[in-house]
């Protein structure tokens, strides 16, 4: 571990080593200490990873998320780790020397510098080869070195390696005509950090979705996410690439259902946003942003609640009565740290609650019954957003969907939030909540029959795409059935 810890430190001086000059050394090490205090604060407590998809979350999170993340803790980090060091760095002097010079000095160090990294790889050689195999995640968390390769890979992803020609996709969709086809209206729920363990739908002890329960809907309690942060599994759920082949730079290159969707014409789209944003998905159809008083009319103390998001769709749909209806409604849902802004006061029936943003200053049990508050909250919300569907059921064939967009870890093995790489993430954060419900002119559709024999079976985010598809009717080659869950085709993955 000592041979490690001197390897790391060699390691970051060679590299910060290659860009110092006169003119370079201070204005880099400054934001290099505060970036790198910040990196080491939100690693320490809530044991993330700063890979190119976290950095992804960072530069699409909004001002509002940010603040819940905002504690004196951090404030002590970037005062000690970034303030500090950096105000020695720009009170000492440097040494001016020639051009000639100073690459001499320079080459000379560099030098000396990899052959100690080299002298002492090749003496622990043996045990490196081990030890890194048995514990990859620990070259993840290197700080600096780790988040400057990330940022490095996100800039190639995003800039460098990325077809900037937009893909058409599904040209021939269509719906036919036909007599005797009812319309639908259909409410597709796109769910914040729910995790499938703590429905009482699943079995989960507490009473967190007493009012789902009432509903004659169909759980599927085996579900699992396409990635574990927002911005990754909200663009994959609406994509036509499956998670294998999927990547955030395709996806966002590429039509989505809802624009296949919106081209057939004879589809009415509307996306309401309680979150941060759409991820790029909505761009195309009519969006609407919840998160402010002006549109939503349930916010207090700046929170705005996702019931607000039903506030006038009954003008939206009588603006469109020859045409199918799709809505999209975007949760704050269960979104961390703060649990507890997530919920009313009347929602507080788990107690006592983590309520603050320090999660790790909490007790386990107080952090989970906040999210747990606030998960029986998001209960409501669905429960509403059932019955304004069944006002309709006699003109339409109405239908809901909802899938949370990855789950939460809540302090299992000291491990917080979401957005871990996906191949080391905990079940906590893939396992998500997903359940859909039907009005009763669907009663005697063989489909639905279909899906209830196959509830117990593995669906993903990537089921969502194909099963749009057929439950409007759509006709086009790209239409998947053994990826529709109302199929009987459907196959397990």
């Amino acid at each position: 571990m000592a041979s490690i810890a001197f390897v790391i430190v060699l390691l970051t001086t060679f590299v910060l080593y290659l860009f110092t000059s006169r003119y370079t050394t201070k204005a880099m090490l400054v934001p290099l200490f505060f970036i790198s205090a910040a990196a080491a604060y939100f690693m320490d407590t809530y044991h993330i990873i700063l890979d190119d998809s976290m950095l992804r979350n960072v530069f699409q999170t909004d001002v509002a998320e940010a603040s819940d993340l905002l504690t004196p803790k951090l404030a002590a980090y970037l005062f000690l780790l970034g303030i500090v060091p950096s105000w020695i760095v720009v009170k000492l002097p440097l040494a001016h020397v020639g051009w000639r010079r100073a690459f001499w000095q320079k080459s000379k160090r560099s030098v000396i510098l990899l052959l100690f990294i080299g002298a002492t790889i090749l003496l622990f050689g043996k045990h490196y080869a081990s030890f890194f195999r048995e514990h990859r995640i620990l070259r993840d968390q290197i700080n600096p070195l780790y988040w400057i390769y990330s940022v490095g890979r996100y800039v190639h992803n995003s800039i460098v390696t990325v077809d900037t020609s937009f893909k058409t996709i599904a040209t021939d969709a269509v719906i036919p005509a036909s007599k005797d086809r009812v319309k639908k209206l259909v409410i597709l729920v796109v769910g914040e950090a729910a995790r499938a363990d703590h429905f009482s739908l699943n079995g989960y002890p507490r009473r967190t979705t007493p009012l789902l329960s009432r509903y004659d809907i169909v759980n599927l309690p085996n579900t699992y996410s396409c990635a574990t942060s927002t911005a990754e599994s909200v663009p994959c759920m609406f994509s036509v690439y499956t998670r294998d082949d999927y990547s955030y730079e395709k996806a966002q290159h590429t039509e989505n259902i809802l624009d296949i969707l919106q081209r057939t014409g004879k589809v009415a789209l509307l996306w309401r946003d309680n979150n941060s944003d759409s991820k790029g998905v909505a761009e195309r159809i009519a969006y609407q942003n919840f998160k402010t008083p002006r549109t939503n009319p349930h916010c207090e103390d700046g929170e705005c609640r996702d019931i607000g998001m039903l506030s006038g769709l009954d003008a939206f749909i009588a603006a469109h009565p020859h045409e199918d209806i799709l809505i999209v409604l975007h949760q704050m849902g269960n979104h961390g740290p703060a649990y507890y802004k997530r919920y009313t006061h009347d929602y507080t029936y788990f107690t006592p609650v983590c309520r603050t943003n320090k999660l790790e200053t909490c007790r386990r049990e107080e952090i989970v019954n906040a999210y747990d508050n606030a998960l029986r909250y998001s209960d409501a919300f669905w429960a509403q957003s059932i019955a304004l569907l069944q006002r309709y059921d006699n003109r339409y064939k109405t239908a809901m969907i909802y899938m949370a967009d990855h789950g939460e870890s809540l302090g299992e093995h000291g491990i917080y939030l979401h957005g871990m790489p996906y191949f080391i993430a905990p079940e906590a954060q893939k396992h998500i909540g997903a359940f859909l419900w039907f009005g009763k002119q669907w009663r005697n559709d063989p489909r639905i029959e279909a899906l209830r024999r196959n509830r117990t079976k593995r669906y993903s985010h990537d089921y969502l795409f194909h099963t749009l598809l057929g439950l409007f009717d759509v006709v086009t080659k790209i239409y998947n059935p053994s990826l529709d869950m109302l199929s009987t085709q459907t196959r397990t993955q």
